[in-house]
């Protein structure tokens, strides 16, 4: 599998966890050590570290390094104290962003650990580390199985348009939209990308672009605006991008202006898909409708780099993610396999053969 061009989460020598932070980007590769719940909550919730399978991976891994450190100053006293810490932390991390649903399935699975665990606070904080590096292993291991079965849907010579940023950068390992190009690149196929700039946060701009550049894949920037007249003028083959949370009817939640892509897409006759891992997945929500969207702050919309940029007075309306139907998605790719309509999450769903 080809290697990521930068690690996003990672284990620090110390212990702590290790992030890089994604808002300095592209102008500087800065890392940051996060040993503190209070470093890492806030590293989450101001999008230092984003993208949904990283933030789960970050909130277990930086769940186990706080839990860590509490013990080596001696503030986890004995086990009882221990839980409180751990079972109170991840309430705090799962506040931070409400959409994401790996961020809630991580944290279940670290509590799920910890209920199992027993011993001194040593032997708590070890089972801690212990399940956070299995979720970060499942998801590196998650991303080359995405990237294996998106491949089957490219061709040489595709021309493909994503939005927002769903690769390296948005997980432990190389990605989930962005994983197949990485394994169409390592296999000599020639694509070109069309990256959305994704406004308000440019996303597209600052972490795509840098990511594909890094790789060596091409890479063409564009307005968000723009989406519909490259469609109309024959220069996008399929649309690919990635989901926080799907409903079990298929409905997904993306990155806003999703939506908009998926209805051009279905106008012109270009595929549209969604690659996310099946911890995306949310089983216990019928429909998209149901899915909480997070309402960010209004400064991300007037201003841009510290300077306002829109008239006094304005009011914002500042979601950060909107919901694509399901019957605008051509496919869904999850680590099973690619998925075809109609989608029902909430039974077995068999995967296509390979292409």
């Amino acid at each position: 599998m080809p290697t990521p061009p930068v690690q996003t989460v990672a284990w620090a020598p110390s212990g702590a966890l290790r992030i890089v932070d994604q808002r300095r980007l592209p102008a500087e590769l800065v890392m940051r050590d996060l040993a503190s719940l209070e470093d890492v909550a806030e590293a989450i919730r101001t999008l230092a570290v984003r993208g949904a399978p990283a933030i789960g991976v970050a909130a277990a891994m930086g769940l186990a390094a706080a839990a860590a450190a509490e013990l080596e100053r001696g503030a986890l006293a004995d086990a009882a104290r221990a839980r409180l810490f751990i079972e109170a932390g991840a309430a705090t991390l799962r506040g931070t962003r409400p959409t994401a649903v790996n961020l809630m399935w991580s944290l279940d699975r670290m509590l799920a650990a910890l209920q199992q665990a027993s011993g001194a606070p040593a032997a708590l904080v070890a089972a801690m580390r212990e399940e956070a590096e299995r979720i970060r292993a499942d998801d590196v291991a998650m991303c080359e199985a995405l990237g294996r079965h998106g491949r089957t849907l490219l061709k040489d010579g595709m021309r493909v348009l994503t939005h927002c940023n769903a690769g390296a950068l948005a997980t432990a390992g190389m990605g989930t939209a962005l994983a197949p190009l990485y394994v169409a690149k390592a296999e000599g196929l020639d694509i070109e990308v069309f990256a959305d700039e994704t406004r308000p946060l440019l996303q597209g701009a600052r972490l795509t672009a840098w990511e594909l550049s890094q790789a060596g894949i091409p890479v063409t920037l564009v307005t968000d605006g723009m989406a519909g007249s490259l469609m109309a003028a024959g220069k996008v083959d399929m649309v690919i991008v990635g989901a926080d949370r799907i409903a079990a009817n298929g409905d997904a939640a993306n990155k806003i202006g999703t939506y908009s892509l998926a209805v051009l897409a279905k106008h012109h006759k270009i595929p549209f898909i969604v690659i996310a891992p099946s911890s995306t997945v949310d089983r216990a929500i019928p429909t998209g409708e149901m899915i909480p969207i997070e309402e960010r702050a209004a400064e991300e919309i007037t201003q841009v780099a510290g300077t306002r940029v829109a008239a006094e007075g304005a009011r914002v309306f500042n979601p950060a993610f909107d919901v694509t139907p399901a019957a605008l998605i051509s496919h869904i790719v999850t680590e099973d396999g690619v998925l075809c309509a109609p989608y029902h999450f909430d039974r077995a769903t068999l995967p296509l053969p390979p292409a």
